[in-house]
């Protein structure tokens, strides 16, 4: 989208580098504070009035919404806001999310065509690594110390930011999730049903999952429910293995770094979850059911036990509410969820981002068109820019109510929604993931942020993702043997294979290069 803004609008943004193609003014400052034409800028046209063109950058974002992102009748004005703010001019280029790491792939086939910004899914790939190796992106490492100029990226976390380092150069700019997502939520009336506490260890875990299994926590008299929510979706394993003493991923033992799978806790926890997949603790079709019903068990009302993120088992909560689904032991109430930071003073630590963005060095390739990008990301993170992209325009698609807190005008209205839609993709959340101005905080919200929080001081990091980036065989092989490991848990605990079968599987994939992978880890820590 092209377009020129009127000078005085810039007196509230910042100007970037070179103002027109052929032009040798330029202005310096990358502050919010007004910027003013020095008197020695000989020809530059002063008038209030001319227009400037503002530095274009063009971005590949993900889209999450079919089509429908920004786009509408207050499309053109939320984006001329988002323009002001930032003082660039954006073309974005939508992505479908299952075929981003294709298009991007392709862009990179033909480097002069690349976005200035291309967003990427999940963590660095092997492709990413190669393509970093030849120096297809651009190294940010001096950029983002810059305070004056990115007040914002600059807050970057250091450990989070290692994980997006090629041979000691950043790579690309994280999109910050908070580290303490994970915990254990469970149906609070079914505990109270039974008389059970607030689980605090592996054994109190166990004896809910067993008496929301066979105590008939619904007293209707049946043998219908089962303990855990578990399908194909095996994330719940990685969390509560740390629960046994397991890192998260990879540990730290005898000073050298080892995937968790050669750690002793390791077995332990896949025998506990075998015990209970054996007595009928979780469902027997677990393996076979798809990810798309992941949190329907709880609603429905056949499990009670949920482990994955916290804000998943707030959303569970909010159906029982939303639904008036009655508590089991006060008909008069709604159903609840109690929500966990941990078991045992552990749980599994996000690795503080999902998906990131690089700058094209190809079409990034002047210091002015780097300032352009870095300094749009890092407005994106300003106040306004939350607002904008979490809420839409005031008066159109929300309002401020007489507590200061945000009331949606358009909850119900997909179309109205679409305006700014889409938008968050080009927010890195550095230095944070929420603005000050919020919706209304139910008692579930609350509760969900104040457990996060306290998670944090549990969470289990993962110590090796600095290194594995810059390990070769990883990065070629690492997802393919990642892979048969978590086949292989998998099979255990479903009774397919046994003990020494299961070990086997583990010699396999060192022999198949995962003991490469483990060398280049531990020569890069020494």
């Amino acid at each position: 989208m092209k377009k020129k803004l009127l000078a005085t609008l810039l007196s509230a943004s910042m100007v970037l580098g070179v103002v027109a193609c052929g032009s040798n003014t330029q202005t310096t400052g990358t502050d919010s504070t007004a910027s003013t034409q020095t008197a020695d800028n000989a020809g530059a046209d002063t008038a209030s009035d001319a227009p400037v063109e503002l530095p274009p950058v063009t971005f590949m974002a993900i889209d999450f919404n079919s089509g429908a992102s920004n786009t509408g009748d207050y499309a053109e004005q939320v984006m001329q806001q988002l323009e002001e703010h930032t003082g660039v001019d954006v073309e974005i280029q939508w992505v479908q999310s299952d075929v981003l790491e294709e298009k991007a792939t392709l862009a990179m086939q033909d480097p002069k065509s690349m976005p200035m910004i291309m967003t990427w899914n999940g963590a660095v790939t092997g492709t990413v690594v190669t393509a970093a190796k030849q120096g297809a992106f651009v190294d940010l490492t001096e950029y983002l110390k810059d305070s004056t100029k990115y007040p914002n990226l600059s807050q970057q976390n250091p450990g989070v930011a290692e994980s997006l380092t090629v041979d000691g150069k950043q790579i690309g700019i994280y999109r910050a999730r908070v580290l303490g997502r994970y915990g254990l939520s469970y149906r609070q009336d079914w505990a109270d049903a039974l008389g059970l506490a607030e689980p605090k260890t592996i054994d109190d875990v166990y004896n809910m999952l067993y008496q929301f299994t066979y105590g008939d926590p619904d007293g209707n008299g049946k043998n219908d429910t089962i303990g855990l929510e578990m399908t194909s979706y095996t994330g719940p394993f990685d969390i509560m293995q740390t629960w046994f003493g397991c890192g998260n991923g990879w540990a730290e033992k005898d000073g050298k770094l080892i995937p968790v799978w050669q750690q002793d806790e390791y077995l332990e926890a896949l025998n506990w979850f075998k015990k209970c997949y054996e007595e009928g603790l979780m469902p027997s079709d677990w393996a076979s059911r798809t990810t798309d019903t992941w949190s329907d068990g709880c609603k429905n009302g056949e499990n009670g036990v949920y482990v994955d993120v916290l804000d998943g088992g707030r959303r569970i909560w909010d159906y029982f509410v939303n639904n008036e689904i009655p508590s089991v032991t006060d008909p008069s109430q709604f159903a609840s969820m109690n929500l966990l930071s941990n078991i045992n003073g552990k749980t599994m630590a996000t690795s503080g981002y999902n998906g990131y963005f690089t700058l094209s060095a190809s079409t990034c390739d002047t210091p002015e068109k780097i300032e352009a990008a870095l300094t749009l990301l890092d407005k994106m993170c300003d106040e306004e820019m939350l607002i904008l992209t979490n809420y839409g325009l005031e008066g159109v698609t929300y309002e401020i109510n007489e507590n200061g807190n945000v009331v949606r005008l358009d909850a119900s209205d997909d179309a109205l929604k679409a305006n700014y839609n889409g938008l968050n993709q080009l927010v890195a959340y550095i230095p944070g993931t929420e603005s000050d101005l919020t919706e209304e905080k139910t008692e579930r919200q609350i509760k969900e942020a104040d457990v996060k929080e306290d998670a944090e001081k549990y969470a289990v990091l993962n110590p090796a993702l600095p290194y594995l980036i810059n390990s070769a065989t990883y990065a070629s092989q690492g997802k393919d043997l990642d892979d048969k490991i978590s086949q292989a848990r998998t099979q255990y605990i479903c009774g397919e294979i046994n003990e020494d079968e299961l070990k086997a599987a583990w010699q396999d994939v060192l022999d198949r290069g995962y003991q490469q992978i483990i060398d280049e880890v531990n020569a890069q820590v020494k």
